[in-house]
């Protein structure tokens, strides 16, 4: 058992029968480091791919589809909400590479909002000779 915790006991790696030899902090610090400072290489990032596809543009710009397409009043504002962020975190490099301007998919999500919104104020007709009231129940005697 260590007298102390900065104390370690080991086994001996020469011995031929099991000898403890005490190890202590100081003779471990002492060694000397054999890294070579020289052979180091510094990290370096990879170059970006110019075949990577811009995931937050294409987002922006098929969101309000769907949410014309379906109607959907959630996604329409979901669209709208990232159309705008995507637009106000664009970085001048993004401006070079779009083949779209940002403000385009803003204008399609609010285009979006209202389709989505439309039958609030222009309600549809109703088709003519559309719905026909059921003859009510003759009561049985």
């Amino acid at each position: 058992m260590p007298a102390s915790p900065l104390e370690v006991w080991r086994i001996h790696p020469r011995a031929t029968r099991y000898r403890l030899r005490k190890f202590t902090i100081n003779d471990m610090a002492s060694k000397k480091d054999m890294r070579r400072f020289d052979l180091a290489i510094p990290y370096v990032e990879p170059p970006k791919d110019k075949n990577d596809a811009d995931m937050t543009g294409t987002m922006s710009s098929t969101m309000p589809m769907a949410a014309m397409f379906t109607r959907n009043k959630m996604i329409g504002w979901v669209a709208f909400v990232f159309s705008l962020q995507t637009w106000l975190g664009e970085t001048s490099e993004q401006k070079k590479n779009a083949t779209t301007p940002a403000y385009l998919s803003v204008l399609m999500s609010v285009l979006a909002l209202g389709v989505t919104y439309l039958p609030i104020f222009l309600p549809p007709t109703p088709a003519p000779g559309g719905t026909v009231a059921a003859p009510s129940p003759t009561p049985s005697p």
